[in-house]
């Protein structure tokens, strides 16, 4: 057995890992607003999840895992240690945001973890001014416009549906409207699930790919099938785990749910994330649920919203890209003490 291939094995048994933590971190996406409006409690909640986000392994193709895989780091200097680093700056970033309740997105850790580490790697090899020569700018500009189109999408949509709901159940009584949305609220949040777990899951796919491609076991970016089922498995357990500090914060501290509003911001975010995911784009599901979540708050009032707690959220997400990139630099410049050839 040699050295590159219990090096890969490791690789990907860390990429795996990330994406148990992934599902564990973003648990609170697929179950906030379902715990929340006590359709379901806590347990019910995150079982429903997992089970949509693994059923998610077998639609929806891997269009995401190929633009992580090889449209935002330019394959030519990627190696299995560049990959390891950028797993650990994103696994290390996903901890600290999951001990302080926020929630951040797990896909911004993951692309800017593999990017510190590939412009390390490029620092070493080439100065440290050719550092961004490791990006490949036109993925990251989609992506990065993503990070404002997927939220506002959900918020908008969200926003409009709750409108038309209250127009179309005017005559209802609140008693009646709640008890039929809390059966819509099931469907909402299976598809909502279904849609973070057909996004989420092919990151993990795209870097475990990559992780064959640069040791040699591929010779293009194609995702095996058994890396498919992997990843889908991986992120419905740490789904299952629940990630119940986040989940706190997007049930009830954000702003206040009931079943009618949790119905419309499941729809809404998982529409905006299905929309995203047909482009072929890595969006944050963490991010449009937030952002749908407060389109439903603020169509009552503008103090139903929590906007202090909504802009700690905000800094978390900016700082994400960037706190985890730094982390993936580190890691790979830590690495390099020991494995020269990185």
């Amino acid at each position: 057995m040699d050295f590159t291939f219990i090096l890969a094995a490791f690789i990907i048994v860390v990429a795996l890992v990330f994406d148990y933590i992934n599902g564990f971190h973003d648990a609170a996406n697929s179950v906030a607003t379902i715990v929340g409006t006590r359709v379901l409690s806590p347990m019910q909640a995150v079982m429903w999840a997992a089970f949509f986000n693994f059923v998610a392994a077998f639609a929806f193709g891997t269009g995401v895992a190929k633009t992580v895989g090889q449209g935002m780091v330019d394959l030519e200097i990627v190696t299995p240690y560049v990959i390891l680093a950028g797993l650990v700056g994103a696994i290390v970033w996903d901890l600290i945001t999951w001990w302080f309740g926020l929630p951040t997105s797990s896909s911004h850790a993951l692309l800017g973890g593999y990017a510190g580490a590939a412009m390390a790697k490029v620092a070493l090899t080439r100065g440290i001014t050719h550092s961004f020569e490791a990006i490949i700018v036109a993925g990251w500009v989609q992506t990065l416009a993503f990070i404002l189109i997927a939220p506002l999408l959900g918020l908008g949509l969200a926003y409009l549906l709750m409108f038309l709901i209250y127009w179309l159940f005017q005559r209802f009584s609140p008693a009646k409207m709640d008890n039929l949305f809390r059966k819509l609220q099931l469907v909402s949040a299976a598809v909502f699930s279904y849609s973070h777990g057909t996004n989420d899951a092919q990151k993990t796919m795209g870097i475990i790919t990559g992780v064959l491609v640069t040791s040699g076991y591929l010779s293009e970016v194609q995702v095996p099938v058994w890396v498919i089922f992997a990843a889908h498995i991986a992120i419905a357990l740490g789904t299952l785990s629940g990630g119940w500090r986040i989940i706190r914060t997007m049930s009830g501290r954000l702003t206040r749910l009931k079943p009618r509003s949790g119905f419309a911001a499941e729809t809404a975010a998982a529409v905006s994330i299905l929309v995203s995911s047909e482009l072929n784009m890595p969006v944050s599901t963490t991010h449009v649920i937030a952002g749908a979540i407060v389109g439903v708050g603020s169509i009552n009032r503008r103090k139903a919203v929590r906007w202090g707690l909504a802009t700690n959220i905000l800094w978390a997400w900016v700082l994400t890209i960037p706190a985890s990139a730094a982390v993936g630099a580190i890691t790979l410049l830590l690495t390099r003490l020991f494995t020269p050839n990185v």
